[in-house]
């Protein structure tokens, strides 16, 4: 797709992969602006059921380009092509650029799974928070960096970390920028499984996510997305609403039928 990310699309799959191997996956602006452009295809993708995001080369991401923290310290506030004072700036929705790189995922209205290995560290460890699902490798090495340079996770961490994790564990390794591995990532809550085949045992997971009715998959992705923003009678009857949306319809029937008579189910996209 472009020299930073390739994606291709096969049995309803979308096989997401950052390819600047010769900067661990660095984040720059083309990065970023790749990033959002694969999100957007894939959105407009009817095709698609479910996202794997992996990487090429020895890291899942080193971070934010460092050319960008060079430029920091001459005082100019520049990080990823957007300069410190339009951060504050909504260009998507309830988001920045930079935040949208890892929000967009949560958003799409298909599962993303974020198969990581290597080193997340920084605005790494952020875009893999994005996914749904995260398979980790257990020697990875992972940490929100950002006050080793004197700044705050700003794409979207502060807001999604406190879903994954205990509030103490994250002010701990927030405060701190120090290191850890895959296997406390699954310990604190941030990683769903380790694996010493980040990719492969995403791939078979995104497998049987396609298998399922989008209808329902998708719909329950939803309902997932809106419980924080929700009070319990708003959630119980936004599961009842859902549920009535999805009853009945073609997918669902066809569910049904499948799971019946033993075959593969034949949905509609």
């Amino acid at each position: 797709m472009t020299d930073r990310i390739r994606l291709t699309v096969e049995n309803h799959i979308a096989d997401v992969r950052l390819v600047r191997t010769d900067k661990m996956n660095a984040l720059d602006s083309e990065m970023m602006s790749s990033i959002i452009d694969t999100i957007q295809k894939i959105d407009a993708d009817p095709s698609v059921r479910c996202v794997v995001i992996s990487a090429d080369g020895r890291a899942f991401c080193a971070g934010l380009d460092m050319s960008n923290f060079q430029r920091m310290s001459s005082g100019d506030g520049g990080g990823a092509g957007v300069t410190r004072d339009k951060l504050a700036v909504r260009t998507h929705g309830l988001v920045n650029v930079p935040q949208y790189c890892v929000w967009g995922w949560r958003e799409l209205r298909v599962p993303v799974i974020s198969a990581v290995h290597g080193v997340a560290l920084g605005g790494g460890f952020q875009l893999m928070l994005g996914a749904d699902i995260r398979i980790v490798h257990p020697e990875t090495k992972l940490a929100i960096l950002e006050s080793r340079w004197g700044l705050v996770p700003d794409m979207s961490a502060t807001t999604i970390m406190r879903l994954c994790a205990r509030e103490d564990i994250i002010r701990e390794l927030t405060y701190t920028g120090r290191f850890f591995s895959g296997e406390e990532a699954k310990e604190f809550g941030f990683a769903t499984h380790v694996s010493d085949d980040p990719r492969a045992h995403a791939m078979e997971l995104a497998k049987a996510i396609a298998e399922r009715s989008p209808d329902a998959v998708q719909t329950s992705k939803a309902l997932f997305n809106g419980l924080p923003d929700r009070t319990e009678a708003e959630a119980l009857l936004a599961e009842s609403e859902a549920q009535d949306n999805v009853i009945g319809q073609p997918n669902q029937v066809e569910a049904v039928r499948a799971a019946l008579e033993k075959r593969a189910a034949n949905f509609i996209d």
